[in-house]
């Protein structure tokens, strides 16, 4: 049996609002496919993967398709933050031209963040926007990328700089591919949980404090829950400020300011850090500019929980001039301003306006103690 949330957007019902599912039951394809051809009956289906997924997912979910009788090409991007880009982005628009998609078409992001990304980015642009839903087979794509209909590509300037807002029809978490993910992975999204917990949700953050080591082991039943958890969550906020007008969905943003900034810059070094491991780091930058700012100090907790599932909390010999000039042009700057998220206590967070300056400011003059 899988759960469902459903993801309502809010003076919109009818066009925008979409289920998602989370299925931790084995064969989890053929009810994907089932509800897929259900909900989109017709047109001819894009898959977007990358090379690991399609090695280990890419087999079970075409021949579902096909068994219920579904024309599909599959395109298949190198893995990695490097396949978000707006050359990668044309390659795939000409391949599904050249393969006769028309706008009847849907395409299927089956992967991780990077490919929910691209291929939300792509629908949205192919065509000038066909329909498409999302397959994430990572935990950080389940509890977070793949419900919001944010899309995007990066520029060398930063990341996520191009994309738009284009909401998918169907959200299926495959629960049991997580079972496929590296430890270091599988933690990595974990970063997306405890964010969901510290801005909304004191009772998600007392379960991650109990279960943490549960949390890192895998454990089948557990990731289940924190994903419907945390996509409940996601859902009440994206469905109240799609766009992020309002404020309550710029407080997802919560790590990301930072977050963004040293895990661009860390793609220089040999060992690249992951998305979450990098909003884990940016969430013990926010705490510390609170704390700078006069408001409580949440960083011993977030710190302590951090390490409990083996997220590194190494922000000092992260930070320099350098990746905070990063900051200067994140995408969420107005004006001479950005909008900073911090947390005031575990389930209550804000934006606050801050220049870049004084964000780099704050951090390069204080640190651990």
């Amino acid at each position: 049996m899988s759960t469902r949330v459903d993801v309502g957007i809010a003076n919109d019902p009818a066009d925008r609002s979409y289920p998602i599912f989370v299925d931790g039951e084995p064969d989890a394809e053929e009810r994907f496919a089932a509800e897929l051809c259900t909900r989109l009956p017709a047109g001819r289906i894009g898959i977007v993967t990358d090379e690991t997924v399609s090695r280990l997912h890419l087999g079970r979910y075409a021949d579902a398709l096909r068994a219920r009788n579904r024309r599909l090409t599959a395109a298949v991007v190198p893995d990695g933050e490097g396949s978000k880009s707006m050359a990668r982005a044309e390659e795939l628009c000409e391949s599904f031209a050249r393969e006769g998609l028309d706008r009847g078409a849907v395409i299927v992001a089956l992967g991780g963040g990077v490919v929910g990304d691209l291929a939300g980015f792509v629908a949205s642009i192919f065509l000038r926007g066909v329909s498409y839903v999302q397959v994430p087979t990572t935990l950080l794509a389940q509890v977070d990328s793949s419900v919001g209909g944010k899309t995007g590509v990066n520029l060398p300037a930063g990341k996520n700089l191009v994309g738009a807002f284009w909401q998918p029809k169907l959200v299926y978490a495959d629960v049991t591919s997580l079972a496929t993910l590296s430890e270091r992975d599988r933690v990595a999204g974990l970063a997306e949980v405890i964010k969901h917990a510290f801005i909304a949700d004191v009772e998600l953050l007392a379960r991650l404090e109990d279960c943490a080591d549960r949390a890192c082991a895998g454990d089948p039943k557990l990731l289940e829950e924190l994903v419907a958890w945390s996509c409940e969550i996601k859902a009440r906020v994206v469905g109240t400020d799609e766009r992020e007008t309002t404020g309550a969905r710029a407080l997802l943003n919560f790590g990301h300011t930072i977050g963004h900034a040293l895990e661009s810059a860390s793609h220089k070094m040999p060992e690249p850090l992951r998305h979450g491991e990098a909003v884990g780091l940016g969430m013990l930058a926010a705490a510390r500019v609170n704390r700078a700012l006069g408001g409580v100090d949440l960083e011993p907790r977030l710190r302590a929980l951090l390490s409990a599932v083996r997220l590194p909390v190494d922000l000092d010999p992260r930070l320099s001039h350098e990746v905070l000039a990063r900051v200067a042009v994140d995408k969420k700057r107005g004006g001479e301003t950005l909008g900073f998220i911090v947390v005031d206590e575990p389930g209550s967070a804000r934006v606050v306006a801050l220049a870049p300056s004084r964000i780099s400011e704050i951090l390069l003059g204080i640190k651990s103690r």
